[in-house]
């Protein structure tokens, strides 16, 4: 599933390219168009290609995903190993933050977030590159906390293994025994926490562009989609069925991979 997705993002443009198929142009007279061989999904409420928009909001939904579970695993990695490294103080300050950050309430907090103004830092809103860089920074600086807890008790482990001591008494330094010996062990449950996190990713992402503080009109996703569907589920339900299904696989997808993870 993910793979025919990803494949679908990339391929975005060419396909609708092949296909003839517009996603920004309006079309009045087309609104709400039935599945035909010009509009294989139809057409929305502003006579806009359904199929171009949801390849369209492919591409922004995967990449919030995927980007946000690259930055949460990176940081979650570095700071979970440092807590389980350095020990004392350090790990006291680190897992205490942690634990202040998994007892906000995460959605409240999220939307507060999404609905500061960033043009200060450089991030416009209504640019498509800017709202998907502003969505990432935000679930990541959260994200990471879960990935952190499972690294530190890991590495934990680890450290304390024999051959982790035999390396040291060899003379091993730290950035080796780190590298050659605690990171190879890691990438398991990294890996898991990674894949969960995408999938959280881009549930928390189509919320926030449902409530119209994620992705900003025109650029398509499929929460925005779901957005300006929402008043049209009862005369119109294909244009709410798709993004949603697609949303739906998507998180299923990224679930069952981090279940084929833990298991393998």
């Amino acid at each position: 599933m993910l793979g025919a997705l990803a494949l679908a993002a990339l391929g975005a443009d060419a396909i609708a390219a092949a296909l003839g198929l517009d996603a920004e142009t309006p079309d009045l007279l087309l609104r709400f168009g039935p599945a035909s061989a010009a509009h294989p999904l139809g057409t929305d409420e502003l006579g806009r290609d359904v199929l171009a928009r949801l390849l369209l909001g492919a591409r922004v939904s995967l990449a919030v995903g995927l980007c946000t579970a690259l930055l949460a695993a990176a940081l979650g990695t570095a700071l979970g190993l440092l807590a389980a490294w350095r020990g004392a103080w350090v790990d006291a300050v680190l897992m205490r933050l942690a634990d202040g950050l998994l007892a906000l309430p995460a959605l409240p907090l999220l939307v507060i977030l999404a609905a500061a103004d960033t043009a200060a830092i450089g991030l416009p809103r209504g640019e498509a590159a800017a709202d998907v860089a502003r969505i990432v920074l935000i679930l990541g600086a959260f994200g990471w906390v879960g990935v952190a807890r499972l690294v530190r008790a890991s590495a934990r482990g680890v450290l304390a293994r024999d051959w982790v001591r035999a390396a040291r008494a060899l003379g091993a330094s730290e950035a080796r025994v780190l590298r050659r010996h605690v990171l190879p062990s890691l990438l398991a449950p990294v890996s898991v926490a990674a894949a969960l996190t995408a999938a959280g990713a881009i549930l928390a992402e189509s919320t926030l562009s449902f409530l119209g503080l994620g992705i900003q009109p025109p650029t398509p996703s499929w929460g925005n989609m779901l957005a300006n569907a929402q008043d049209l589920v009862l005369s119109a339900p294909s244009v709410a069925l798709w993004p949603g299904l697609l949303i739906v696989l998507a998180v299923a997808g990224f679930t069952l991979l981090a279940d084929g993870l833990r298991r393998r």
